[in-house]
């Protein structure tokens, strides 16, 4: 039947205010929970499968063995009540209804399910014209997310309430490993706001924490506090302690300041300001040390090095001191902004600025602190259509590696506008398109100029089931207006390898000979590309596979133009690889342009499993045949770039034996000179549903040569061994090691971390012992562990078994991948 009173939809959503601690931001493990319930599923209810949402806009149905009731007087349903609306669900043994006053009652086996928690309860009774409401001896189990307790009652009167007696645990109902308690918990749904009162955290039954009273949030708005602070131990900044204080100013904009204390080194104070709008969004971010401590503590840190990290030394044999070292006042400066112009259009910039050339050093706990050597700030509008794209940017560099100066720097470009436009024709068969560039350098140091580079191009693409043949043609020209010191730079080098003279025995004359402001450089650039795609069914110890052979020709052609006159802004030489094999240029950026003859010669193969589609082999080899010297060099004077001749033979081959193993291996060997130039390794090897091995080996000759080896291993269920052990062979140095345990049960974690890394560019190491103990569902103490490990072994977590593992500094996009770091490069 479906009466015509309102039911009661008991708000017992207050429930949740007992997991208002939970910790959100990162998914939970719970494989280890046994499959039990503090309430199980009522047989008699219907899946909540409605939007709670519309709860309000629907009617109430309402089943009974007997219903018994006159006019003006109460209504008695009973014997397997059942009463439905929407989502929700109200099964009673005996419900009592009086439709004048509003007042009901329900005894005898009360349950409520909707779509976030299942309750059951020995009475709930109240008045639905007042709003209020009793709930006596329950307990309750939260569906959505995974928790469950009880309380002694629960007490509602509109948008307020109060829980007496409340319990919240993420727990094994059987097996409380830890417990929340509160004597007394009040509830305003409208403020979205909770108090708790004599709150008590549990472990076992040890009481570990007790707070007389606190104010919490009760759902997902955002609101002015304190969030988890982050404790830390370390050599170099001894006790170290953050406090997050978050601060909701606006729906669309907030900020949170990060006081820090260390021990060793004094108090920092670190904020970031967060706005969003229709149009874009950004981040303003900072950091200020009124008084490091560090300079003080640790003077030798501050010695004159060079890039290698030794120390430098005067004619007396004295280290000698970092002109430069960092002042008391240290901070940082970051910004980061997006914001759209129509459809079509979008601007975004890039900030970044720190106080001295040692501070990433000395405020990060890692090697990407180390290894960045310059800060790139950047601004920028961009631009895509359906056949073009255009940008017109600025960017700038700052130094922050104490080892080098500022001639190290790249040019700053002050602006950049560039351009690409690509149009098809004949269904596809003709692509006709312009590449362009112009730019202004400027440099602290050295004198500069302006370049414009234009490329236009014509492809043809014939292409058939198994094969493909593609034809271009380029035209490119490339001038520049350059200033008048660095016009006469250029000069001087080149009358000195003219006239075979030092360049201060060099005439005025002798330089004017090779004076140009104006330089240029115009040449045709043409190549085709060719393949071929073979494949067959084949079958190896039982399983079938498609085998493909794909050989593949690249041809290159550009004549040979001296351009020992133009600068070198922002060109340098790629590192040979697989890539280049297919390049129509062996540097980057415009300032030279190789000239070619030659011929690659490649070709790849793989099997691919029928079953399920996966690549389990791939393997590819290439080779470069020059047919003439390649003149072409970075600076005047220098040797020709590639001899006529063979190129390195280059073999990249990836293997996956099993779905547990993958192997990739690069290398690089020189038939010329008979020596290798490139080999890498890397191995992974899954142990179970969450257990890696990671083993890598890189080596480039002059270069490199190091090992990487990281682990997850899970002892068992519980147990779990973490470890790295990063060495540089050539440096005879240790990287970074890592060696940790871990515990984890059902609702409970515990991780504890020894991790001694490389902190300077001296080689000094930095030892630190991070504890972290996790209550799932509400949150832990001690720092978080699992950046570190996310970065250091990768596949940590499975979801990064094919990402970069995360930096420990943020860096903004840009080409040479450099940038401000995060307001607190250490965590």
């Amino acid at each position: 039947m479906r009466p015509t009173f309102r039911l009661l939809p008991l708000s017992l959503c207050i429930a949740l205010a007992l997991p208002a601690f939970a910790a959100e931001d990162e998914p939970e493990n719970w494989a280890l929970c046994p499959i039990r319930d503090a309430v199980p599923a009522f047989d008699d209810a219907r899946s909540p499968a409605s939007d709670p949402a519309l709860r309000t806009e629907q009617p109430t149905d309402i089943e009974g063995d007997e219903l018994q009731g006159q006019e003006d007087q109460n209504t008695l349903v009973q014997g397997n009540v059942r009463l439905q609306r929407g989502d929700q669900f109200l099964g009673t043994d005996k419900l009592t209804y009086n439709s004048d006053t509003g007042e009901y009652v329900a005894e005898g086996s009360v349950r409520y399910q909707d779509s976030g928690m299942r309750i059951i309860a020995d009475r709930a009774e109240g008045n639905q014209e007042a709003d209020t409401h009793r709930i006596s001896e329950l307990r309750y189990q939260l569906t959505e997310r995974r928790g469950s307790g009880g309380a002694d009652s629960i007490v509602l009167k509109g948008d307020r309430g109060a829980l007496i007696g409340s319990t919240y645990s993420t727990c094994d109902p059987a097996q409380r490993v830890w417990e929340l308690e509160a004597d007394r918990i009040d509830i305003n749904t409208a403020e979205g706001m909770g108090i708790a009162r004599g709150a008590k955290l549990r472990i076992g039954n040890v009481p570990v924490l007790y707070v007389p009273w606190f104010m919490f949030p009760i759902d997902d708005r955002r609101r002015t506090g304190l969030l988890y602070p982050s404790i830390s131990m370390s050599g170099r900044n001894g006790l170290d302690w953050r406090q997050p204080i978050y601060f909701n100013l606006a729906p669309n904009y907030d900020a949170t300041l990060y006081p820090r204390l260390m021990s060793k080194r004094g108090a920092l104070l670190g904020g970031e300001f967060r706005w969003l709008y229709p149009q874009g969004q950004g981040t303003v971010s900072g950091t200020f040390m009124p008084s490091d401590q560090l300079p003080e503590n640790d003077p030798d840190r501050y010695l004159l090095r060079d890039p290698n990290g030794n120390l430098v030394y005067d004619t007396s044999g004295i280290p000698i001191r970092d002109p430069s070292p960092p002042d008391e006042n240290r901070g940082q400066f970051a910004l980061n902004a997006l914001h759209t112009i129509g459809s079509k259009w979008y601007a975004t910039a890039n900030l970044g600025w720190v106080s001295d050339t040692h501070y990433l050093e000395d405020f990060s706990n890692s090697l990407y602190g180390v290894s960045t050597y310059n800060l790139r700030s950047d601004i920028g509008v961009y631009g895509r259509g359906r056949n073009w794209e255009a940008s017109i940017t600025a960017d700038h560099y700052q130094l922050s590696d104490y080892t080098l100066g500022e001639t190290s720097l790249p040019f700053d470009r002050l602006p950049r506008a560039y351009g690409h436009w690509a149009e098809p024709f004949f269904g596809g068969l003709v692509e006709v398109g312009l590449d362009g560039e112009a730019v202004r350098f400027e440099h602290e140091v050295f004198d500069a100029g302006s370049r414009v580079d234009l490329k236009p191009y014509a492809a043809m693409s014939l292409e058939g089931a198994a094969w493909f043949v593609r034809p271009k043609l380029a035209w490119r020209y490339t001038g520049y207006e350059l200033d008048a010191g660095r016009a006469r730079s250029i000069a001087v080098v080149r009358a000195a390898d003219f006239y075979r003279v030092a360049p201060t025995d060099l005439t005025e004359e002798q330089i004017a000979q090779f004076y140009n402001e104006s330089p240029s450089r115009t040449l045709p650039i043409g190549s085709v590309d060719a393949g071929l795609y073979f494949d067959r069914d084949t079958v190896i110890r039982g399983d079938r596979y498609l085998h493909t052979l794909e050989p593949r020709m690249y041809y290159l052609r550009v004549p040979y133009e001296n351009q020992d006159d133009l600068p070198l802004f922002d060109t340098a030489p790629m590192t040979f690889s697989w890539g280049q094999l297919f390049r129509d240029n062996r540097y980057t950026g415009p300032d030279r342009q190789t000239d070619a003859n030659q011929l690659t010669l490649a070709v790849t193969t793989r099997l691919i499993s029928e079953d399920d589609g996966r690549e389990r082999l791939a393997a590819s080899f290439g080779q470069i045949q020059y047919f003439d010297d390649s003149r072409v060099t970075l600076e005047t004077g220098q040797p020709i770039a590639v001899e006529r001749g063979k190129s390195a033979w280059i073999a990249d081959v990836s293997v996956s034996p099993s779905d547990r193993w993958t192997i990739n291996a690069a290398y690089q060997w020189d038939p010329k000179f008979r020596r290798e130039d490139l080999a890498a390794l890397r191995a992974r090897y899954l142990i179970g549903d969450e257990g890696i091995v990671n083993l890598g080996y890189r080596y480039r000759r002059d270069l490199i040569e190091q090992v990487d080896f990281s682990f997850l291993y899970p002892v068992n269920a519980n147990w779990s061994l973490v470890g790295r052990y990063y060495y540089s062979l050539d440096k005879r140095k240790e990287l970074e090691t890592i060696a940790g345990v871990q515990w984890e049960s059902c609702c409970l974690a515990v991780r504890l971390l020894g991790r001694r890394y490389l902190r300077n560019r001296s080689g000094d190491l930095n030892n630190s012992l991070q504890l972290e103990v996790e209550l799932k569902g509400l949150g832990s103490a001690g720092q978080k562990t699992e950046r570190v490990l996310r970065r250091a072994i990768l596949g940590y977590d499975r979801d990064d078994l094919y990402l970069v593992p995360p930096s420990s500094v943020i860096r903004s996009p840009g080409v040479d991948g450099t940038a401000a770091p995060s307001p607190d490069p250490t965590l």
